[in-house]
């Protein structure tokens, strides 16, 4: 079924349980380890800055989307941060 490929229901077990998108938590805390590890360029701030704010539009969008359904629904009401516990 070609309509089927891209659904593959809601996931949350292991991290998803605590927060909702786990990968971009990820490139996040790679971002900020760099930054640190680096000196905090101002050029290097300003691409992380700029990529962070298009992966946050795009978790706030792609959970519009999700929300439609009531499993996804079920879930936001479930783990309430995005990314990082008790911050966002």
């Amino acid at each position: 079924m070609a309509g089927d490929l891209g659904d593959r229901g809601v996931v949350t077990g292991g991290v998803y349980r605590y927060v909702r998108h786990p990968n971009y938590a990820g490139y996040l805390a790679g971002h900020v380890l760099f930054l640190l590890s680096s000196c905090f360029p101002f050029y290097n701030f300003t691409v992380y800055a700029i990529i962070t704010l298009f992966q946050v539009h795009r978790i706030l969008r792609g959970q519009r989307i999700l929300a439609l359904t009531e499993e996804y629904r079920d879930y936001l009401a479930r783990v309430r941060y995005k990314l990082c516990p008790g911050i966002f």
